[in-house]
């Protein structure tokens, strides 16, 4: 009797939780196909405002890159959008456990997510396979399409307002409009004098190798959450 309640508990456990993931599963994938709308449109708009008042190598593009990943490129800055397959739920000291839309139901905290990374586009364009990108922000998304924002300068709605808003067009677009603003003037700065004054000869070998030299908009410095 005791291992057939056991069974009947490990079953209703299954049956839940998969139904609960799937359908954030559904919820976040469906955002993520509305925000890679919301990037080609913004890239559309920023090309047509700009055109004739940039140089011509200078781009403004938009790659769907399958259905989980998304780039934009800005000039010299890319940045890729990533929508993780699997659902989360937060470690017990996240500040998402004070609020009461997740203390009236728990499964109200499981979310589906998309980063957002920032890396420079020469990295890719010359193969820098050891250039350094930043996660710039993250979207989290729950089983009732509830909302909240963790990134550089993303102040949408946080954590403590999470369940006050359903995911938008017009959050996306503010969504990436921060991040598309704090890219941009993130400058890439030289590297300290002491993190490069010894390199080795397998770094001068193969010198048409660009990813022997590792670049990244922070290398050498801090890169902080101050504003997470």
């Amino acid at each position: 009797m005791e291992n057939t309640s056991m069974r009947e508990k490990i079953l209703a456990t299954i049956i839940n939780k998969s139904t609960l993931k799937q359908q954030i599963f559904d919820n976040t994938f469906t955002t993520f196909n509305e925000l890679k709308d919301v990037l080609f449109e913004i890239a559309s708009e920023l090309d047509d405002e700009l055109d004739g008042k940039l140089d011509k190598r200078v781009r403004i593009e938009y790659r769907d890159r399958g259905k989980f990943e998304a780039q934009l490129q800005i000039a010299s800055d890319l940045l890729i959008f990533q929508m993780h397959t699997d659902i989360f739920e937060f470690e017990d000291k996240h500040n998402i456990w004070q609020n009461e839309y997740v203390k009236d139901n728990r499964d109200n905290s499981y979310c589906g997510v998309i980063n957002i990374y920032n890396f420079l586009s020469d990295s890719f364009k010359f193969n820098r396979n050891a250039d350094e990108g930043y996660l710039i922000g993250r979207i989290f998304i729950n089983r009732e399409k509830r909302f909240f924002v963790e990134g550089k300068r993303q102040t949408l709605i946080r954590p403590a307002e999470f369940g006050s808003e359903c995911i938008s067009r017009e959050a996306l677009i503010a969504i990436m409009e921060s991040a598309i603003c704090y890219a941009v003037n993130f400058d890439l700065l030289m590297p300290t004098y002491e993190d490069r004054k010894r390199v080795t000869v397998d770094q001068f070998n193969t010198k048409m190798d660009n990813s022997k030299f590792v670049t990244g908009k922070r290398l050498g410095y801090d890169f902080n959450i101050d504003d997470i």
